[in-house]
């Protein structure tokens, strides 16, 4: 789906978010993001049918989006997203839910550093409604998101970010994220595609 994008990697060390009353701290950056009462953060049973029902509602308003292609999923994709998903060894989600109404989602997979000889986690789709951009959701999935990373023995979250998409990126490196280098030469990864009929 991303044509310009651009790769970003976040790892894994102990400056982590920690959640105290309703407030999260972002370990030594001293971000203090005060949360909306009633918002959980639950991870997606791909089975469950509100949950199921949850993670397609969230991406299908991404898609809808203009930097999520501004077109909606196809029925088809609504169907069977679930399913598929339940599938693939190393695929989760997470869904923030504020008031009980579905408000965040990511969407994540694991992969596997040949240079490092570690797992690691991918994070494909983030989308936070715009009812509650800046209240903390995003920090709720990110925190999810690395404490299963932790967990089972990442050694880094990567993520892709479209390079117009500011706002995310500006999120991402606060959350300690940076563009994605294997050494000095060569620069920042850049994030292509092949689309196969």
């Amino acid at each position: 789906m991303y044509l310009r994008g651009l790769k970003f990697a976040h790892e894994i060390n102990e400056n982590r978010l920690n959640r105290l009353d309703k407030c999260y701290f972002l370990g030594t950056l001293g971000i203090s993001i005060e949360l909306r009462p009633n918002m959980q953060i639950k991870r997606v049973d791909y089975l469950n049918s509100e949950d199921a029902a949850a993670l397609v509602s969230l991406l299908n308003a991404y898609a809808e989006e203009p930097l999520g292609g501004g077109t909606p999923l196809s029925q088809q994709v609504r169907d069977s997203l679930p399913t598929e998903l339940a599938k693939i060894p190393g695929a989760y989600s997470f869904v923030v839910y504020s008031e009980g109404k579905p408000v965040a989602l990511l969407n994540a997979f694991t992969g596997f550093s040949t240079f490092n000889a570690r797992p690691l986690i991918n994070i494909h789709d983030v989308y936070v409604a715009p009812s509650v951009r800046g209240s903390g959701a995003l920090e709720m999935l990110f925190t999810a998101v690395e404490e299963h990373a932790r967990a089972v023995n990442c050694c880094k979250i990567t993520l892709e970010v479209l390079e117009d998409n500011a706002r995310a990126q500006s999120a991402y490196r606060r959350l300690g994220f940076k563009g994605y280098e294997v050494g000095e030469e060569g620069g920042e990864a850049l994030f292509w595609q092949k689309k196969l009929s």
